[in-house]
């Protein structure tokens, strides 16, 4: 597996740092760093602060998770599906979460939020054609190639 140098600034209220749980892991988990319990009411929304900036390498992205436990169990999500941190980015990482659940869900300080995940990035360069090739599938659209 390859390995990259993640460069991490810890800021005065991190409650933990991001950290692979197993060694087959793809995804760091990522824990919320407040002073207060956050409150989602069904379908509400909020933006919970991890207390971490990072500093990617040239060419990687960072993506955010949700983590599949608090979706299924508690219908936590993220806001966006999956968050993008552009190798530029250099702001603290904070997490849109939404409670697609019926109850209310509370979030404390140091509770595991979501996972993030390094991925290299590759650049399209745009080619105006006149038209596509061919394939089976052709224009199908949602559905097209069966259940």
């Amino acid at each position: 597996m390859e390995k990259i140098l993640l460069k991490v600034e810890e800021l005065p209220h991190c409650a933990g740092l991001p950290e692979y749980k197993t060694e087959g892991a793809a995804g760091m988990d990522i824990v919320a760093s407040i002073d207060e319990p956050v409150t989602l009411k069904p379908l509400g929304r909020a933006l919970i602060p991890t207390g971490i900036k990072i500093e990617l390498p040239r060419g990687y992205e960072a993506q955010i998770r949700p983590r599949s436990g608090l979706a299924i169990k508690s219908g936590i999500t993220l806001s966006n599906c999956v968050g993008t941190i552009d190798e530029d980015y250099r702001g603290e990482v904070c997490v849109g979460l939404i409670n697609l659940s019926n109850e209310d869900f509370t979030i404390k300080r140091g509770d595991r939020i979501a996972q993030m995940l390094i991925a290299p990035v590759v650049r399209a360069e745009i080619s105006v054609i006149e038209e596509l090739s061919a394939t089976v599938r052709g224009v199908g659209g949602f559905g097209s190639t069966g259940v």
